[in-house]
């Protein structure tokens, strides 16, 4: 009987990180401060927080995107900075990854798969989660999935990103909106990872002043790299 449900077990757990994988969303954290004005015409146009970026052709795939996240809110694309009512600001980058290193504390309990009367350690998937909070139930991965009843000690990789987007009004450059959305990814391509941040920048735009939220950008509406 133990052994049928162990190995029911670990076919559900498989079925299920198969199906996260094409199904898991994109987490972001989103601090905007704002006093953005509503919508009455007002034109704008996109510019690189880096002078350097001025003409890229990365910065210009985002430029267009946010640009269409702005005209999708009502705002109005303008054909010049001479014409624009407002200037936006946009900057991304992501740090060079960070190694965890952490240590499984079920790990010791391997022996009996139904240790504690829940087959030994949490069930995790990106789907639900099964059993006591764990310290990893945040993440886009569970470090301990792919070999449980190995080593205790694993590592793993991971990469801090940061979209920040900036909207000055051009006749005094006075601030109308300072957003900043970060995240944490198990890559670093900035073709995947800033389509999404912006994704999260936008959700919800313009926001409450001074509030920070959590946005997950659903499987459906991200963008792949």
């Amino acid at each position: 009987m133990r052994i049928n449900k162990f190995a029911a077990a670990i076919l559900l757990g498989a079925s299920a990180l198969g199906l996260s994988a094409c199904a898991t969303g994109f987490p972001a954290k989103v601090s905007r401060y704002q006093a953005m004005p509503a919508p009455q015409g007002q034109s704008f146009i996109v510019v690189p927080m880096d002078a350097r970026n001025m003409g890229g052709l990365e910065f210009s795939r985002y430029a267009e995107q946010v640009a269409q996240a702005m005209q999708a809110r009502g705002y109005a694309r303008a054909p010049s900075i001479n014409q624009a009512t407002m200037v936006v600001q946009v900057g991304y980058g992501v740090d060079k990854g960070n190694l965890e290193i952490v240590e499984d504390p079920f790990y010791y309990n391997h022996i009996d798969p139904f240790y504690s009367g829940f087959y030994g350690r949490p069930f995790y998937s990106r789907y639900r989660y099964y059993g006591p909070r764990s310290a990893f139930y945040y993440g886009w991965d569970d470090p301990f999935w792919y070999s449980p009843f190995g080593s205790p000690i694993r590592s793993y990789k991971y990469y801090k990103s940061q979209l920040d987007v900036d909207i000055r009004r051009k006749a005094d450059n006075a601030s109308l909106f300072e957003g900043k959305a970060q995240a944490k990814s198990a890559t670093d391509n900035l073709g995947t990872i800033v389509p999404n941040l912006i994704e999260a920048m936008f959700t919800g735009f313009p926001g409450r002043s001074g509030e920070t939220v959590r946005i997950t950008v659903p499987p459906e509406r991200r963008v792949r790299g």
